[in-house]
């Protein structure tokens, strides 16, 4: 117990309220664009030797041709949840179906590593416009019912892991059967399913996805539209622009370089006149206050924790099965379906756990599960059976499985329903910037890639990787307890009226 952030009165024990055809409907609908912004994360990794041979690309245009998505993706998340706020989560995610589906035809198409780079900038626009709007869109199909809730995130959680964790073996297998440009097009089918589906099966308008019972709460008057910031935004872009381009450019510009500092010092400049800005601004793109819920504030930083150890992880242990153990792209994405399994099964028993203990504790066990599997990372070398990378394989995605459905849910209780797409992006922002840190420090770890020092970047990358998944259980440990079982009950929680 934490002296600071006692547990309040406790609430009624929560029903389990069963799955409903429409709200698995809605679930599956949801699910689809996260599963497309995943899989592009890592799938488009595997395919790197086989687009500089056929476009002629150097090492640097590769390096822009994986970040440009994640850059786009990060810094334009926020704009992605305020404006589902503002014109409604559903318009908003099937505008990111459609330029998604547009911007990954432009990859499969593109003749040069100059339109491919800004295809897949086109490719993390989409992205950060789904992104935030499905979980929002979720959020208010189970948000009466917190058990409905959590269960619902466990299942959108692990279709997203699932799809992180394939992304290598299926663009092997693509590249191996079609070439490298199928693994951009294979898109194209998902986006117009998504879309049909959008169209279909969620309500134009918010409704009322729970039980029966909850339609006599009244409704309050319809709130304003929130206005666009948008210096706000132009200077949020800034900041994470300038930020994310100097830990991209670190590893081949070296530290010291003008340009990093540059980048630096300009990002630190954006970021306090945006919190300016946002602290005078009548309607801000970011609610400061939200920021000053411990509460909220730590599920945010456990994300970032979670994001930069696995993104830099993965990066780095691919590598190593590559450079240092001498394996092929696609045996090396093989070896990654471990990960698959662990993820599938403890997402979906995440929401079983956070219904009945709430959100703390999975949080806390699932960071010191996934910290173990880090720390079983640190004697390997090349010489280390495969089977002897099981243990660490499956206690990763177990560990992450078991506490991001929880810390999701977190982040969602903590605000009222109307910013839940602001709330979303934030969290989703914060950890792409996370991942986007963790790729190019732990890659700097590797050295030139040379076997020895892909080893011993190895050996540091999970070292750190433990330590600051133990700081995060710590963090956990700090916020309010069981959140999901002090939340108001259903009864009182009003219902907010928004467009969709």
């Amino acid at each position: 117990m934490n002296p600071a952030h006692p547990t309040p009165p406790a609430a009624p024990p929560l029903q389990h309220v069963p799955f409903t055809p429409a709200l698995m409907r809605i679930v599956g609908t949801v699910s689809v664009g996260f599963v497309v912004t995943q899989l592009d994360v890592t799938i488009v990794n595997i395919a790197l030797a086989r687009i500089a041979a056929d476009l002629h690309a150097s090492v640097a245009r590769l390096q822009w041709i994986v970040d440009a998505y994640t850059l786009a993706f990060a810094v334009l998340m926020l704009s992605g949840g305020v404006l589902g706020d503002r014109y409604g989560a559903r318009r908003m995610y099937a505008i990111g179906l459609v330029v998604f589906a547009l911007a990954s035809l432009a990859c499969g198409l593109a003749p040069n590593p100059a339109l491919l780079i800004a295809a897949r900038a086109l490719q993390g626009a989409g992205a950060a416009a789904m992104l935030p709007n499905s979980l929002a869109l979720l959020n208010d199909a189970c948000r009466h019912e917190r058990s409905l809730r959590a269960r619902a995130v466990g299942f959108w959680t692990a279709a997203g892991a699932i799809s992180i964790a394939a992304g290598p073996v299926a663009g092997g297998l693509l590249i191996a059967a079609f070439g490298w440009r199928s693994i951009f097009l294979v898109n194209l089918p998902l986006c117009a399913l998504g879309l049909a589906a959008t169209l279909a099966w969620i309500p134009a308008k918010s409704s009322n996805t729970g039980n029966a019972n909850k339609a006599a709460v009244t409704a309050p008057a319809p709130q304003r539209p929130r206005s666009l910031d948008v210096r706000g935004q132009l200077l949020a872009v800034v900041a994470l622009t300038a930020f994310t381009g100097a830990v991209i450019e670190w590893r081949p510009l070296g530290f010291s370089h003008w340009a990093i500092w540059g980048g630096l010092l300009l990002a630190i400049v954006a970021g306090v006149a945006f919190v300016a800005q946002e602290a005078r601004t009548a309607d801000p793109m970011l609610p400061l206050g939200m920021l000053r819920n411990h509460t909220f504030s730590a599920a945010v930083v456990f994300g970032i924790c979670v994001n930069l150890t696995y993104y830099g992880t993965v990066f780095v242990l691919a590598l190593f099965l590559q450079h240092a153990r001498g394996q092929t792209a696609l045996q090396a994405g093989l070896t990654f379906i471990p990960l698959t399994g662990g993820f599938l099964l403890s997402n979906i028993a995440s929401g079983h756990v956070v219904a009945r203990f709430g959100t703390r504790l999975p949080m806390i066990g699932g960071a010191l599960v996934a910290g173990l599997g880090y720390a079983l990372l640190i004697p390997v070398d090349a010489g280390t059976p495969l089977v002897a990378l099981l243990a660490a394989f499956l206690l990763i995605p177990s560990g992450m499985g078991l506490a991001v459905p929880a810390m999701t849910t977190t982040v969602l209780s903590s605000v009222e329903p109307a910013r839940a797409g602001t709330a979303s992006a934030l969290l989703n922002t914060a950890r792409q910037a996370g991942g986007a840190v963790g790729v190019a420090a732990f890659g700097a770890l590797t050295g030139g890639g040379a076997a020895a020092e892909v080893v011993g970047g190895l050996h540091a990358d999970a070292a750190i990787s433990a330590a600051l998944l133990f700081v995060a259980a710590c963090l956990a440990w700090t916020m309010r307890a069981d959140i999901a079982h002090s939340s108001p009950s259903p009864a009182a929680e009003p219902r907010m009226k928004t467009s969709r």
